[in-house]
């Protein structure tokens, strides 16, 4: 009986929790003729805007933002605005194992800036890539794990848009 309780109260913690600290409810859609400008360049490099395939943009429909894809010569860079909290945004390593790749434990690790990243590697048909993935915010908060976002978005610890990044090579 003892756990039926426990069990009862954890869910009922969880149901008012998002309820405690800010308002589930969804602000409008800012439309893409709003969100900031692409950013030029990735780590000093510029960047050059590749056309999303018609798969990707049939999957994109929707998608509370706007989105597109870019290379440095270096790196396949997929930037992602992020308009609202969403359920639509997943971690890139969701995504990779979709695809059909096997995908290594993310580890979190810093860049050059010290800028921390969440990055996995995939592989698939003997081909073998490093992804890093981050959501960053127009005052510089960032967060390596969508989860994280996606809550702090929902209880309004944090404003968008907010711009994800994820870097493969």
């Amino acid at each position: 009986m003892m756990r039926v309780r426990l069990l009862l109260a954890a869910a009922v913690l969880a149901a008012l929790t998002p309820l405690l600290g800010g308002t589930l409810a969804a602000p409008a859609n800012r439309p893409a003729a709003m969100l900031p400008p692409w950013p030029r360049e990735f780590q000093g490099r510029p960047l050059t805007r590749v056309p999303l395939t018609d798969a990707e943009s049939r999957y994109l429909s929707g998608f509370p933002g706007d989105v597109a894809r870019f290379t440095d010569g270096e790196h396949d860079i997929i930037l992602r605005w992020v308009t609202q909290p969403t359920r639509r945004l997943h971690p890139a390593d969701d995504c990779y194992r979709a695809w059909g790749f096997a995908v290594s434990e993310s580890k979190i690790r810093a860049d050059r800036d010290g800028v921390r990243w969440r990055c996995f590697g995939a592989g698939k048909n003997g081909a073998r890539r490093e992804v890093c993935e981050q959501v960053r915010d127009a005052e510089g908060a960032h967060w390596t794990d969508v989860s994280s976002w996606y809550w702090a978005a929902t209880l309004d610890r944090t404003t968008g848009p907010w711009l994800v990044t994820t870097v493969s090579n």
